[in-house]
């Protein structure tokens, strides 16, 4: 249904963002869109400067923008602190959440007789449910995963097609799974016994706490001994590699293709940008950040921003790279200065001797 501007507003503070509007409280909006893409009804939102040029050619009805951004005369705007937040609450409010179809259970389905299903938990056709399962209400569960043994999975929790669950895993509430996730296969555990690799039993689990969402084709290994934990509140995108008995904190953020050896140990509310890689047995500190293509060697102390192969504290990282740009320069100065001290040494070695 469509809102009003000032509707917005209120749904806004109602969310703990305080709002200023500026132009009709009473102009429609029906969707939310690109500034690029917007049209009459849509309304936008400009957070970064680097798009600040589309404001002149929008067709948006209104932009969410910061508090003291220029903008068009004549433009409905609703000013914020925080654009990126308050466009995100629009969305939710527009749009809601992406709904589930129910199916009614069914032969399509096999789930074996020792596993107990909660109230109102979808099943579809295509899914396998183990000995021992436990699964909380309101679960949904696609096509094509297979649950094992043993394990339990939490209320509203949501595995979408071709998620495989390894036995004895725990999954808590309200977890989100992606296509073609796999959670507790074994881990890399093999030791050189006369000469050649022995595959040591991977007899540990994983653990996932509360609102985790976990993106497509990623893999948790489960530990070697004891459990792999993923933290309540974390965030996967896709292609993520946790390594087996790493213990990840609540509230991380991990970026696409970041990959963590065994038995590292990362703090709260960590953030791992595109492709970073973390060797074993090493911590990461609370609120820390890695940087995409860090390559991380060592322990990263709580707060700390690290980048670069070996990853380095940023301020150390920006002065390399600020030294590397000057390179060139440096370099003619070098060969200047070569041929200056080859005339010098010349000309001594042809005066006459004093």
């Amino acid at each position: 249904m469509p809102h009003t501007l000032s509707q917005v507003c209120e749904t806004l503070r109602r969310n703990g963002i305080s709002p200023e509007l500026v132009g009709d409280p009473n102009r429609e909006i029906r969707g939310v869109a690109t500034l690029e893409d917007a049209c009459d009804g849509e309304i936008a939102f400009l957070s970064n400067p680097k798009y600040e040029k589309a404001l002149q050619t929008t067709r948006a009805a209104a932009v969410v923008v910061k508090l003291d951004a220029d903008a068009p005369d004549g433009m409905n705007l609703i000013r914020v602190s925080d654009p990126y937040a308050a466009i995100t609450v629009m969305i939710v409010e527009l749009y809601g959440y992406r709904r589930h179809r129910r199916v009614p259970p069914g032969p399509g389905a096999f789930i074996h007789p020792s596993a107990r299903v909660g109230p109102n938990a979808t099943i579809h056709p295509g899914a396998t449910i183990d000995e021992d399962v436990v699964i909380g209400a309101d679960a949904t569960i696609y096509p094509g995963c297979y649950v094992g043994p043993r394990t339990h999975i939490g209320d509203r929790v949501l595995l979408f097609p071709n998620v495989v669950i390894y036995d004895d895993t725990r999954i808590g509430d309200r977890v989100t799974i992606h296509a073609g996730s796999v959670i507790g296969e074994d881990g890399l555990g093999y030791a050189p016994v006369g000469g050649k690799w022995i595959k040591i039993p991977q007899i540990g689990t994983v653990e996932i706490g509360d609102d985790v969402e976990i993106g497509s084709n990623c893999s948790i290994d489960r530990a070697t001994l004891g459990r792999t934990r993923i933290g309540s509140g974390t965030k996967f995108s896709n292609l993520i590699a946790i390594g087996h008995g790493t213990q990840i904190g609540a509230h991380c953020l991990f970026v696409a293709q970041v990959g963590l050896a065994g038995s590292v140990s990362v703090g709260d509310h960590v953030t791992m940008a595109g492709q970073a890689g973390i060797v074993g047995h090493i911590r990461i500190g609370d609120n820390a950040t890695v940087g995409a293509k860090a390559g991380v060697t060592n322990n990263v102390p709580d707060g700390q921003t690290v980048l670069g192969q070996p990853a380095i504290p940023i301020r150390d990282m920006r002065r390399q790279v600020a030294l590397i740009g000057r390179l060139p320069e440096m370099n003619e100065t070098i060969r200047k200065l070569e041929k200056r001290i080859a005339e010098l040494e010349s000309q001594l070695g042809a005066s006459p001797r004093q």
